[in-house]
C-alpha cells in the first residue's frame, strides 16, 4: 500500500469558514502502521488496552500533535513522529494518549467511539479534530458533534487535571513496560515555553494538551525516580528507525534521503530508503536494485514485498507488481492495506472478479481506506453490481466530507439493494450522517 496522501476530510459540512478549509489526511502505509503497533503494544498492554483493537495511525501534518478521538484510535502527526529521536520518546506519546483512553477522558465528548470506524462518522470526527486544532470558531462539524462556536476550539482540549492524570498514568505504563521514562521528559522539552506564546504561534499539541512548568517538574521527578537504567530494546529501536525512515523518505527530498540513508545502521533500512528515493527520481533500475537488496536480507518481510509492488505499480509494470503484491499477501494474509494494494493491482491487470474479492476482504477488515472504497466501487460497477458500487461511492464521499454527494449515491443504493440487507443498512448509515449534517 503506497504511502500517499488520501482520505482527505473536507472541513466544510455546510457552514462557510472565514479562512480556507484545511484537510485532515491519513497516511496509510502497512509498514509504518505495523511499526507503530509493535512500538505501542507493550504500552497498551500495560494500560489494560488490547493492542489488536487500538489502531495507531499517522496524520499528514507537519505540526507536532497527537490525539485520540475514540477508544480504538490514536493519531500522531507526521511532524511529531519526525521530531522524535528515540523509540522511548514516541512510546511516551503513545502512553500519554493511551492514558486518556484508559482514564475515561473521552466520556465527555459527544462522539460515539465505536462509530468512528464507520466511514461517515470517521470523516466527521477527524474534521472535528482539525477544527479544534485550528481554533475555527464557525467550524461546521460542530453541528454533527453537538457543539458550536467557541466550544469547538476546546472540544479536543484536555483540562490540566486530565493532563496531570495522563502524565502520571502514562509514566506508570512506561515503567510497567520496561521503557525509559526519560523519553517522556525529552518530549516535554520539545514543548517547553509554548504556553507563553500567542495561540496562533503555539503547536497544536500545546492547544489540545495544556502545558505547565508543574507538569514538567512532575514528569522529571518521576523519571529521576526510575530505579535503574533501562537498556534500549533492539526490536523497538529497529521498528522506530524503520517507521521514521520510511516516512521521511516519502516526505523529504530524494537528495536528502540518499545522503542520510544509512544513518540508523540497518542495511535493509538503508536499502529501503534508497529504493524510495530512486523511485521518486523515476529511476526504476536503481529502485529495483535497492529494494531487491533489502528483500534479500529479509525475504519473509511482507512490507518490503509490498513496497516492491508499489514501485512496480507506479512505474506501470502491472504484471510484475501483481506478483510482488501476491507475495506480500501470502506473507501477511490478514493485513487490510496489503490486501487492498493487491486488489488494486489485480484490477489494473483486468482480473476484476479476483480483484473484487481481495478488495472486499480489505474493506471488511478496515473500512477507512479511501482508495479501497474507490477501487471496489469500480470493480463492482464493472461486474454489474450497481447497488454495491453506489453504496461504496456514498461511503467514500462521506469519508471525504462531501455529504451532499454521499446522500445522492446512498439514495441510489437504497433503491437498488435488497431492503434490510447489510449493504442497504450501510447506505442508511450514510443517509443518517448526511441528514444530521443538514
Amino acid at each position: 500500500m503506497q504511502l500517499l496522501r488520501f482520505l482527505a476530510i473536507a472541513l466544510i459540512l455546510g457552514i462557510t469558514l472565514a479562512a480556507p478549509a484545511r484537510a485532515v489526511t491519513l497516511l496509510r502505509d502497512p509498514d509504518i502502521e505495523h511499526a507503530l503497533r509493535a512500538l505501542g503494544a507493550p504500552v497498551l498492554r500495560a494500560a489494560g488496552l488490547n493492542p489488536d483493537r487500538v489502531d495507531i495511525m499517522v496524520i499528514d501534518d507537519s505540526s507536532m500533535n497527537a490525539f485520540v478521538i475514540d477508544a480504538d484510535s490514536i493519531f500522531i502527526h507526521s511532524g511529531l513522529l519526525l521530531r522524535m529521536d528515540s523509540p522511548a520518546m514516541l512510546q511516551s506519546v503513545i502512553a500519554h494518549e493511551a492514558a486518556h483512553i484508559a482514564n475515561g477522558h473521552l466520556m465527555r465528548r459527544p462522539i460515539n467511539a465505536r462509530n468512528a470506524r464507520n466511514a461517515a462518522a470517521l470523516g466527521t470526527a477527524l474534521a472535528a479534530v482539525a477544527g479544534a486544532a485550528t481554533g475555527s470558531g464557525g467550524f461546521a462539524a460542530g453541528a454533527a458533534a453537538g457543539i458550536q462556536g467557541a466550544a469547538m476550539r476546546s472540544f479536543f482540549a484536555h483540562t490540566r487535571a486530565e493532563e496531570n492524570a495522563a502524565d502520571s498514568s502514562g509514566m506508570r505504563f512506561l515503567h510497567a513496560a520496561g521503557i525509559d521514562l526519560n523519553g517522556a521528559v525529552q518530549v516535554m522539552d520539545l514543548f517547553r515555553g509554548q504556553e507563553s506564546l500567542a495561540a496562533s504561534r503555539q503547536d497544536a499539541y500545546a492547544r489540545t494538551h495544556p502545558l505547565s512548568r508543574d507538569r514538567y517538574r512532575r514528569v522529571r521527578a518521576l523519571a529521576d525516580a526510575q530505579s535503574k537504567t533501562v537498556a534500549p530494546d533492539p526490536e523497538a529501536t529497529y521498528w522506530f528507525a524503520r517507521a521514521k525512515s520510511k516516512l521521511s523518505a516519502f516526505q523529504r527530498s530524494p537528495k536528502w534521503t540518499l545522503t542520510r540513508a544509512g544513518e540508523y545502521g540497518h542495511e535493509d533500512i538503508k536499502l529501503m530508503r534508497q529504493a524510495i528515493a530512486h523511485h521518486r527520481n523515476a529511476d526504476l533500475r536503481r529502485a529495483l536494485k535497492a529494494i531487491d537488496g533489502a528483500v534479500a536480507r529479509r525475504p519473509d518481510d511482507p512490507f518490503l514485498h509490498e513496497l516492491r509492488g508499489q514501485i512496480l505499480m507506479e512505474s506501470r509494470q502491472i504484471k510484475p507488481a501483481v506478483a510482488a503484491y501476491a507475495r506480500a499477501t501470502n506473507l501477511a494474509p490478514r493485513n487490510a492495506l496489503i490486501l487492498g494494494s493487491y486488489g488494486r493491482a489485480l484490477l489494473a491487470d483486468g482480473q476484476v472478479q479476483k480483484a473484487a474479492q481481495f478488495l472486499e476482504s480489505a474493506r471488511s477488515r478496515d473500512g477507512r481506506d479511501f482508495r479501497v472504497l474507490r477501487d471496489l466501487a469500480q470493480a463492482q460497477a464493472r461486474l454489474g453490481n450497481n447497488g454495491m458500487a453506489s453504496v461504496l461511492t456514498a461511503e467514500r464521499y462521506a469519508m471525504a466530507g462531501r455529504l451532499k454527494d454521499a446522500k445522492i449515491h446512498a439514495e441510489r443504493a437504497s433503491g437498488l439493494l435488497p431492503r434490510g440487507s447489510a449493504a442497504w443498512q450501510r447506505a442508511q448509515d450514510v443517509l443518517h450522517a448526511a441528514k444530521a449534517a443538514e
